[in-house]
């Protein structure tokens, strides 16, 4: 009896050392996700959330992707990229603008009436990090996604029904092209985080904000003002904002090459194309609340645009000076920027 105890415990030694170097093959990354919106808003229950669940789901487990709202980890949505250089989160979702002037290149999207539709425009911007920006000024992450919101909306307290309302209003606007774009309208800009823009028009530091419908019902918008000005009646909208998914490139880099496969067939053009989709089709939910709660939309005619066109001109010759003064050329860049757009159906 003790002599087939001694015989299985041996066997069951050898079985074990056996299966011990397939079991640790099957290695497994948690990644943790850090972003600036409350857990309901669009982007993180709508686009983060599934996006992450397709990949573990892929992965068969080996990926958990543990998700962090509304700086849950710390710090301020502009100090958002540098989490993801330094590791102190995997992923980041951002709004590249909230770091200004350190992605000059990824801009020319941000320019005024340069967007016609946001999933072309998501592609294209998207197409030019794979074959441009990931080497040059993302060189310090890795870019999983990127993409930009629906047509720019102008909420304000009093309505603005043509160019010269907009004269001294204290306006947010997310990014420096964008703030430039209001000052050269004749608003006197305030540039801000959105999660700040509610206790901001509370206070009285601003009348009013552009941000997309999407957005709207997070910060509960049309609580606080009860006018929004669209451009539905041009090509192009008055302005995006460019989003991104960063990921820290030490970890991405440290991932088996199959866990990094599936990340990738996740992401990339996928992943901008849904975000950009999912924001644009939100856009009218968020309008509707608005009405229900009493907004009122104003929709400008095309001569009316025109005119905004035209005042906003001097901020893309701005821009281009600026590009020059760091060796970019930046009418070249507005063309490439163009043409992918229109490639990609926009």
């Amino acid at each position: 009896m003790k002599k087939r105890t001694l015989l299985g415990a041996a066997f069951s030694a050898v079985l074990a050392s056996t299966l011990w170097p397939v079991a640790t093959t099957a290695q497994e990354v948690t990644l943790k996700l850090h972003q600036f919106l409350p857990a309901p808003a669009t982007v993180p229950k709508l686009i983060l959330k599934p996006w992450a669940e397709r990949v573990e789901e892929a992965s068969d487990g080996r990926i958990k992707i543990d998700h962090f709202d509304a700086m849950a980890l710390g710090g301020t949505p502009p100090s958002l990229m540098d989490q993801a250089i330094d590791g102190s989160a995997d992923l980041i979702m951002t709004v590249v603008g909230y770091t200004p002037g350190r992605f000059p290149k990824t801009e020319v999207f941000e320019l005024p009436f340069m967007m016609t539709d946001p999933i072309a425009t998501s592609k294209a911007f998207m197409d030019l990090v794979e074959t441009d920006l990931q080497g040059e000024e993302y060189k310090d992450v890795k870019i999983l996604g990127a993409w930009v919101h629906g047509p720019g909306v102008v909420h304000s307290r009093n309505g603005v029904t043509k160019l010269e309302d907009m004269e001294g209003l204290k306006m947010r606007g997310p990014t420096r092209v964008i703030t430039d774009m209001l000052r050269e309208l004749g608003a006197t800009p305030v540039g801000m985080p959105l999660p700040a823009i509610p206790e901001s028009l509370s206070k009285g530091v601003i009348d009013g904000t552009v941000i997309p419908w999407e957005v709207t019902p997070a910060i509960k918008l049309s609580e606080l003002i009860g006018h929004g000005t669209e451009f539905t009646n041009s090509k192009e909208a008055l302005y995006t904002a460019t989003i991104v998914l960063a990921m820290n490139k030490a970890k991405y880099d440290a991932m088996p090459d199959d866990l990094k496969a599936i990340l990738d067939a996740e992401s990339g053009q996928k992943l901008s194309e849904f975000a950009a989709q999912v924001m644009y089709e939100r856009d009218d939910p968020g309008r509707e609340l608005a009405l229900s709660n009493g907004s009122e939309i104003i929709q400008l005619d095309e001569a009316e645009i025109a005119r905004w066109k035209e005042k906003a001109q001097p901020v893309i010759e701005r821009w281009k000076e600026e590009m020059a003064a760091k060796d970019i050329d930046g009418e070249a860049l507005i063309e490439k920027a163009r043409a992918l757009i229109e490639k990609h159906g926009g």
